[in-house]
């Protein structure tokens, strides 16, 4: 059994944040399968921090993303073992990099959305979806801006333990298949569903590939 595993934060950087074309591609296809929309070219804009990860004390290991219409998008795997104030620390992250936009002499109608994407270990909604998005809404729910691009910030949360294990792979969704890799990749071929996905799906079999390459150190680490 190997010990690479995406749910461990330099792996999942490596994976989808190296500076080349394959991870260029796994990104690409993350991107495309959790906002439910055609992502077709991507930049990462702190890809440097995989390279000098072993280096670091203290590395932040999230993933600033820029892609097609210059959206940004904040990307991270979030493994704690509380909910203490993660949601504040997360929308916080959101107006920050909302923020940093450069306005000067230009109109606000031109602000690029923004998105703060976390994969988190624990519940955070009580709900059953594995997948909430959350933007600014008025009381019932009339959104704050009223015209085309009124959702400009996002925060989306992924809450991998509401994932059924025991569901039958026929029945997965896209979403589903691609938290199921990433609970269960470190087992590799020993695990049906997995051994299945890299037969028949091609974005599992590109993260597979991207998996295979990170060497046991860094699975470790």
């Amino acid at each position: 059994m190997r010990s690479a595993n995406l749910l461990n934060d330099f792996a999942f950087k490596y994976v989808f944040g190296e500076d080349c074309k394959e991870a260029n591609d796994a990104l690409k296809s993350l991107l495309t399968v959790f906002l439910e929309r055609k992502v077709n070219s991507v930049v990462v804009k702190n890809s440097e921090m995989v390279k000098d990860y072993t280096k670091m004390k203290s590395p932040r290991l999230d993933l600033l993303v820029e892609f097609d219409d210059r959206t940004t998008v904040d990307l991270e795997m979030q493994l704690r073992q509380t909910k203490d104030n993660l949601m504040n620390r997360f929308t916080y992250y959101l107006a920050r990099l909302h923020g940093s936009q450069d306005m000067e002499g230009k109109s606000y109608g031109r602000l690029k959305e923004t998105i703060v994407m976390i994969f988190f270990n624990v519940n955070i909604v009580e709900n059953d979806n594995i997948c909430n998005t959350f933007r600014l809404k008025c009381d019932g729910d009339l959104p704050l801006v009223k015209e085309k691009k009124e959702d400009r910030m996002k925060l989306m949360t992924i809450e991998m333990p509401k994932m059924d294990l025991n569901k039958p792979l026929e029945d997965m969704n896209e979403q589903e298949k691609m938290i199921y890799y990433f609970l269960n990749c470190h087992k590799g071929l020993d695990d049906s569903k997995i051994k299945v996905m890299i037969e028949k799906d091609g974005v599992i079999q590109m993260l597979e590939k991207r998996v295979e390459t990170i060497s046991d150190d860094c699975g470790r680490k």
